[in-house]
C-alpha cells in the first residue's frame, strides 16, 4: 500500500507541474500567433493601398475623359472638308502636339495641322523636350481631301493623341474612332 499511496501523489504532483508548462505554451503560441496576424494584416493592408482606388488617388489624377475633353467636327470647304479637333484640357494637364496623329484609308489625304495656340517647350520625364499645349482651349485643324478629287462618304478616321497630368501620370495613348463625309474639291 505505501507503494500505491506514493505512486499516486508522485503522479497528482507531476499532473500539477506539467500544468503550469502547458499554459505557458498556450499562451506563448497565442501570442505569437496574434502578432504574426496583425504582421499579415499590416502588410495586407499596405498592399491594398498600393493598388487601390482611394480617394486620395483618385483626387490626384483625374480620369482621361475628365482631364480632356476631346470633340471632332467638320465642315465643307474649297479645298476639302475641314477637320477641327478642340481639345478642353483641365488646369495641370498638357497634350502632346506632335503626339496629335489622323490615320485614314488610302485614297485620302490630310494637311498639316493648325493650331489655335502656340504650343510650349516642356522638357518632358518620358520624352524629352517637347511641344505640349496648356492652355485651356486648343483646336487642331486640318483640311482633308481625296487624291482623285472626287467626294466621298463615310470615311473612317482614327484620331490619335496623348496627354499627361503635370503632377506626375502619363496617360496611354488614346484613339477616337469617327467617319465623316469628305467633299469634292471646288
Amino acid at each position: 500500500m505505501f507503494v500505491k499511496t506514493s505512486t499516486s501523489k508522485a503522479i497528482i504532483m507531476n499532473k500539477r507541474a506539467t500544468k503550469k508548462p502547458y499554459l505557458l505554451a498556450i499562451t506563448t503560441t497565442a501570442l505569437i500567433t496574434a502578432l504574426s496576424m496583425t504582421s499579415v494584416a499590416s502588410q495586407a493592408a499596405g498592399l491594398g493601398d498600393l493598388f487601390s482606388n482611394n480617394s486620395a488617388q483618385q483626387s490626384k489624377f483625374l480620369p482621361v475623359d475628365k482631364a480632356f475633353q476631346v470633340t471632332s467636327s467638320t465642315k465643307a470647304v474649297a479645298k476639302g472638308t475641314q477637320l477641327s479637333i478642340a481639345f478642353d484640357i483641365t488646369p495641370g494637364h498638357y497634350v502632346y502636339k506632335d503626339k496629335l496623329t489622323l490615320s485614314f484609308p488610302k485614297g485620302i489625304s490630310a494637311a498639316p495641322f493648325t493650331f489655335s495656340q502656340s504650343p510650349v517647350s516642356i522638357d518632358d520625364p518620358t520624352f524629352g523636350k517637347v511641344p505640349v499645349f496648356t492652355q485651356k482651349t486648343v483646336v487642331a485643324t486640318t483640311i482633308l481631301s481625296t487624291k482623285n478629287g472626287k467626294a466621298a462618304k463615310n470615311v473612317p478616321v482614327v484620331i490619335g493623341w496623348q496627354g499627361c497630368s503635370k503632377a506626375g501620370l502619363c496617360y496611354p495613348p488614346e484613339k477616337i474612332k469617327t467617319t465623316l463625309n469628305i467633299a469634292v474639291k471646288r
